[in-house]
């Protein structure tokens, strides 16, 4: 049972939730937010059925760190099954993005998979002015040959999207609105689309929230039995964190919810 779909449905989930600022000057982009900051650290449990599954961490490291004499995020996901899932699915992954602080773009993405005994590392380096991006991937040890692509500009990796969608005005969104962003991952550039299902409120550990319901509309596959029983709750307000995701997979239904949160760049006006 792999758990990190629910990780990929936090982050993607938002891909789509505002549009690209368009540059007004020469250089790179300058995008305002209050949405996040250093140190913030977003904790979920994931659970399939009654058990617990395992548990996500969403951290940005207390200081900037210095790529292309840019200012940049280092923002780090950590995935681990529980030690009571594992003789179903063993998981310690890691996923690290270099977030242009200034304009909200990746200068580097990185990739630490370790599933059972299956081990993939992988990293993105974006070259912004050139329109580029080079890989390089080892898997269970073996070095595959280094690849170069072509991207748009200010493409977003899984985890950059996440976070500078989070500065986009999703209040202003209707139910029924759709909304499609391009990001890189792997070998390729996407589009994702996400729908506005509705607002509602979700009771989670972290407390009560006042939430938007968004709908990432992924393809059916192995694991996703169809797309619409995929929701995603973001807590309404101008920090827009997720808040609990619930899907169903083949075998059952799979949730993850907020567990706790700290040094938030804000108040959270959604919690109850």
């Amino acid at each position: 049972m792999k758990i990190k779909i629910v990780f990929v449905l936090l982050m993607t989930a938002f891909i789509a939730c505002g549009s690209f600022a368009q540059d007004t000057t020469k250089g790179f982009r300058k995008v305002s937010q209050n949405a996040f900051g250093l140190g913030e650290r977003l904790e979920f449990e994931i659970s399939y059925g009654f058990l617990t599954a395992g548990n996500v961490v969403m951290e940005i490291a207390p200081n900037f760190i210095t790529i292309n004499n840019r200012n940049c995020y280092d923002i780090s996901i950590k995935i681990n099954s529980a030690a009571s899932f594992e003789w179903v699915y063993k998981i310690s992954d890691m996923y690290k993005c270099y977030l242009d602080a200034e304009g909200l773009f990746p200068w580097k993405f990185e990739q630490y998979i370790r599933e059972g005994d299956y081990t993939r590392d992988f990293t993105a380096i974006f070259d912004h002015e050139n329109l580029k991006v080079n890989t390089t991937t080892t898997v269970k040890g073996e070095k595959k040959p280094d690849a170069e692509y072509a991207i748009k500009k200010y493409v977003l990796d899984v985890i950059s999207a996440f976070y500078y969608a989070r500065t986009q005005n999703i209040a202003s969104m209707n139910k029924g609105d759709e909304f499609t962003m391009n990001s890189f991952y792997n070998d390729a550039s996407y589009d994702l689309t996400v729908k506005i299902l509705d607002r509602d409120e979700a009771d989670v550990s972290a407390g009560d929230f006042r939430c938007v319901i968004v709908q990432p509309l992924v393809k059916e596959g192995a694991l996703i039995k169809k797309a619409e029983n995929i929701a995603v709750w973001i807590s309404d307000d101008d920090r827009k964190i997720p808040v609990k995701v619930q899907l169903d997979v083949i075998i059952g239904s799979v949730k993850a919810e907020l567990t706790s949160y700290k040094n938030l760049a804000g108040p959270l006006n959604s919690k109850k």
